[in-house]
């Protein structure tokens, strides 16, 4: 790996609905190291082979296999060098076959691609995602510990589904009740920075801005308004985090030239 170290971390929202709106030519132009892929919703066989034959690439998919998950969620690594070594889950019995997390390691350093449950207030929906979220804290304490010990970085990419600041979503003042933005998962997140041990990458490098945004609802004017949400994110720790030199949302020029709900977030580490 080079000095200068590209992650992009976006959720598809359907690998196979995405290969048929742009994803292909996303993939083939882009100059980026890693490509983390949340909500890929389909299994090895189902991903698109056009998806998957882009020349560069070495994949690790990691797709929802238990009943209740299958056909949705589904995470993905995409990395130009073999990694080191795969992980599918992090020692989860309720979680680990759900597509909802894998990581690699590279030279240095372990990356995440992360899709944290959506949650619906009110709703087992709700229950299972702060489940997930008390247990994947736990985690990501223990990793976080044992990169330290081993002079390791570890960035944990994807999609959140957490708005942590009243800056990170354009309509919070009507959202205060809605699954991704409760004070709850708020102040989990706050815990998580606190702690030390994890940096919002892309908020240290844009500290006093709304957004920028990286989901849009497709339902009425959200993205030509940019009426969005920043859930995308690239939590690292700190000693990676200081080493981001760079990030930026690539948002679609136009409504009709997206192939996703959101838009990849990219960070440069200078390593």
């Amino acid at each position: 790996m080079g000095s200068v170290f590209t992650i992009v971390t976006v959720n598809v929202n359907g690998i196979r609905a995405a290969a048929r709106k742009g994803i292909v030519d996303y993939l083939a132009a882009s100059s980026a190291d890693v490509i983390l892929l949340q909500e890929v919703r389909a299994t090895t066989e189902q991903v698109p082979a056009a998806v998957t034959d882009v020349p560069g690439w070495h994949w690790l998919l990691a797709p929802a296999l238990n009943h209740g998950a299958k056909g949705r969620a589904g995470v993905a690594v995409l990395t130009r060098d073999r990694p080191e070594a795969e992980r599918v889950g992090f020692g989860s019995e309720s979680f680990d076959d759900t597509g909802r997390y894998a990581e690699v390691d590279l030279p240095g350093i372990t990356i995440g691609s992360l899709y944290l449950p959506s949650g619906e207030t009110d709703t087992p929906r709700q229950v299972e995602k702060e489940q997930f979220m008390d247990e994947f804290a736990t985690y990501l304490a223990d990793k976080a510990a044992a990169c330290e010990r081993e002079g390791r970085d570890f960035v944990v990419g994807g999609d959140w589904n957490i708005a942590h600041a009243e800056a990170d979503l354009k309509n919070w003042r009507g959202n205060k009740k809605t699954a991704g933005f409760l004070p709850n998962e708020r102040a989990w997140l706050t815990e998580l920075y606190e702690s030390g041990r994890f940096v919002d990458v892309v908020r240290a490098l844009h500290p006093d801005v709304e957004g920028p945004y990286s989901w849009w609802s497709y339902r009425g004017r959200a993205f030509d308004n940019d009426a969005g949400w920043r859930i995308d994110l690239q939590v690292a720790t700190p000693g990676l985090a200081a080493k981001a030199a760079k990030a930026w949302v690539d948002r679609a020029p136009a409504h009709d030239q997206r192939w996703s709900d959101h838009a990849p977030v990219a960070v440069t580490y200078d390593r």
